[in-house]
């Protein structure tokens, strides 16, 4: 047979009930506890008072007859004499008596503790007791039992009904702490529910998913942390289905290039000539460079790419790089300017650093018009090295800039790949900035083309030691 097994608005429900059924209990114990000490506080007060009616009544009959001999073992006396002290108008306790006297056994003994009325058996030494004065002399005691418990056949009904009460008190209540909690438990887990809903629909690949937030508390935050996953998840999709179609896109011009070279020789409408080997030289080139632009990004994606970082003159490599450069620029009529600092030493990566410079030169020299020029210029300023790279003409759009980093992005209209590239670079240019603990950022550059700022911390030891 398999067991039920509540979901959490059936634990939240118990939870919440139990708890009401714990408070119910421990109030009723606590009043009834209170009840059952008062009202034997009260019949204690009851049979004090008439224990000092009766010690004065029985002064004034001593001091009548002299003795107790009218009274020795005279009970039918004794019951007439406190049938006048409970009808007694004129005393001034009175009023507070109980209506329905004693409730407590009591005897009246002489000087020497002897009994003169009461039942048989000892007399308790621990019960109440009142001393009898007649002309200024003590002559005897009134002694009623101790009030521990009820005795009472009226009082003992009077506490059952009590308790009765109490009990069906408690039962209504939780019955309407029933009927109030569950409610109270589906509209506390509503929420939760549609965040379980949602999560199931997100885990199948919907990623459009979205929940509404109810409101500021945790369960709020917790929807509004749900919805940015969603959105997150379906941006990388997004992103995952354009990267492939890039990859196919990219790898598919060249290939076909290939192909249909091959098959022009193979055909024998184009003959093998060096002319026809330089281009599939060229071909397999673009093919080569892709696929290693491909493995860079997926490595510096993982972090998987070596740093082995040192002290290191940041603008001497930065030179180096651009004078490798010069002479492609100016196969282009571009030209390169410097206006850097004299040294400038910080911690970091020779190796990826000098890639990080080789791809923004070459993206300047492949996107820069004839004529043009490429500013590259730096200043130490808060323990951060700046480095702008300004180059001139075509500039970008708004819109265009906002992507500049993304891969496979390129700022040209048409996909050339002769002066277009892969569109890697940046991207990888990205990762290796962020993970020497910079920024890289673009913006529009004065000269009408593109400025890219590479930011890279400074050790401020090793500034002090230069």
């Amino acid at each position: 047979m398999k067991l039920w097994r509540p979901g959490i608005t059936g634990k939240l429900f118990l939870a919440i009930l139990a708890t009401c059924i714990l408070v119910l209990v421990l109030m009723h114990w606590a009043v009834r506890l209170s009840f059952e000490r008062g009202f034997i506080g009260y019949i204690k007060h009851g049979n004090e008072q008439r224990l000092a009616l009766l010690s004065e009544a029985l002064s004034e009959q001593y001091a009548l007859h002299g003795s107790w001999r009218f009274l020795r073992h005279n009970e039918k006396y004794m019951f007439q004499l406190l049938r006048s002290v409970d009808r007694d108008p004129g005393s001034s306790t009175g009023p507070d008596l109980p209506p329905h006297g004693w409730r407590t056994q009591f005897w009246v003994t002489d000087l020497r503790s002897m009994r003169l009325v009461g039942p048989p058996g000892p007399i308790p030494q621990d019960g109440s007791r009142r001393q009898i004065i007649s002309n200024g002399q003590q002559v005897g005691w009134v002694v009623a039992s101790p009030v521990e418990r009820l005795t009472r056949s009226t009082d003992i009904n009077f506490d059952r009904q009590q308790r009765r009460t109490s009990w069906l008190i408690v039962g209504l209540s939780i019955l309407l702490a029933a009927g109030a909690t569950f409610p109270l438990a589906r509209g506390l887990l509503r929420p939760v529910k549609r965040l379980v809903e949602a999560t199931h629909r997100l885990a199948a690949g919907d990623f459009t998913t979205r929940v509404a937030s109810p409101g500021r508390d945790e369960l709020g935050r917790l929807a509004q942390d749900f919805n940015q996953l969603a959105s997150t998840l379906e941006k990388n999709q997004q992103m995952r289905r354009d990267f492939m179609a890039d990859i196919s896109h990219e790898l598919r011009t060249p290939l076909a290039v290939l192909r249909g070279e091959l098959e022009a020789i193979q055909d024998g409408v184009r003959h093998f000539t060096p002319e026809t080997l330089a281009s599939l030289q060229m071909e397999v080139g673009t093919l080569s460079k892709l696929v290693d632009d491909l493995h860079q990004l997926s490595l510096s994606d993982e972090g998987a790419l070596a740093y082995q970082k040192k002290p290191l003159d940041i603008v001497a490599l930065l030179e180096v790089a651009a004078g490798a450069f010069k002479e492609r620029f100016r196969s282009r009529g571009l030209t390169i300017r410097l206006a850097l600092p004299e040294q400038v030493t910080a911690f970091g990566d020779r190796d990826r650093l000098s890639q990080l410079f080789n791809n923004l030169l070459e993206n300047s020299l492949r996107y820069t018009d004839a004529g043009g020029e490429l500013l590259i210029s730096g200043e130490v300023r808060a323990r951060t090295l700046a480095l702008t790279f300004a180059d001139s003409a075509p500039g970008v759009s708004d819109e265009q800039l906002a992507k500049i980093f993304e891969r496979f992005y390129r700022t040209e209209g048409s996909r050339n790949r002769a002066s277009g590239g892969s569109g890697l670079g940046l991207a990888i240019c990205h990762n290796i900035v962020t993970a020497h603990g910079g920024r890289l950022s673009a913006t529009h550059s004065p000269s009408g083309g593109v400025s890219i700022k590479v930011e890279l911390p400074l050790d401020p030891e090793l500034q002090r030691n230069v």
